[in-house]
């Protein structure tokens, strides 16, 4: 069976899990075109891929996803800065709990802060050199083994991403 077919029943299994995100080994995401609206992601772990909506202006990176009862599960926001610099969330008036990437200006992770408490001031620092930052639903980097060290592949990361478009 070639490689579409091979993704379409680890898809077809990931989804009889209950789980709502794309995950598959082997060519399959990297042959996908990279566009705006998705984020994929690869490691050791294997790949997956997320909805996203960017945050790129400070009003849109201000809001996130603050006053969101809910997430998709297979969804995210991905937060692009114009240059590397020190990074810090909190998640102030953020309904959810999330899991936090940071991600340097190559798109390789340098931070996972797990299941960030909804409504919490404490600020959860991403460390220095941080350009982009996706946050997902709280506990999937955990339960999909993503880790320090996985790449990010979307459109806005510039030219030196460790896995360009």
């Amino acid at each position: 069976m070639g490689s579409c077919g091979q993704a379409f029943r680890i898809m077809v299994l990931v989804l009889g899990l209950g789980f709502g995100f794309t995950l598959g080994v082997g060519p399959a995401l990297a042959e996908a075109a990279c566009t705006d609206t998705t984020v994929q992601l690869r490691g050791a772990w294997g790949e997956a891929r997320f909805t996203v909506e960017v945050a790129d202006d400070d009003a849109e990176r201000a809001r996130g996803l603050m006053h969101r009862e809910s997430l998709p599960r297979s969804a995210g926001m991905l937060f692009v800065y114009e240059r590397p610099h020190r990074a810090g969330f909190w998640m102030k008036n953020t309904l959810i709990p999330l899991d936090i990437l940071f991600a340097d200006s190559a798109g390789v992770v340098k931070r996972v802060a797990p299941m960030a408490e909804p409504l919490s001031e404490r600020l959860i620092l991403g460390g220095n050199g941080i350009q982009y930052v996706l946050e997902i639903n709280g506990g999937l980097a955990e339960a999909m083994g993503i880790i320090k060290g996985t790449e990010l592949r979307h459109p806005a990361i510039g030219p030196d991403a460790a896995w360009p478009c």
